[in-house]
């Protein structure tokens, strides 16, 4: 079974599964519930063990971290506007 990469699947995953990576951030485990959905949604089996948890690579608990610390600063979601802000 070849072994996803977050990072590169980012943008298929369902908002649940990200809102929970975010959440999460230093986990190196996923657990299978969470695994499952990312095979769903990107059509790729993870690199899962027989029960159905899969070990993060350094690089996606890496970019996790990142997208996290992103999220906590703000800088998630650069097109978000509050909402009194005025359209040019």
């Amino acid at each position: 079974m070849t072994e996803i990469s977050i990072r590169d699947q980012w943008d298929r995953l369902p908002a649940p599964v990200t809102q929970w990576l975010l959440a999460n951030p230093g986990c190196m485990i996923l657990p299978r519930t969470i695994s499952a959905e990312i095979s769903a949604a990107t059509g790729h089996g993870t690199n899962g063990d027989p029960h159905g948890e899969t070990t993060l690579s350094q690089e996606d608990v890496d970019f996790i971290q990142m997208k996290s610390h992103e999220a906590e600063a703000g800088l998630a979601d650069p097109d978000h506007k509050f909402f009194d802000s005025v359209q040019p």
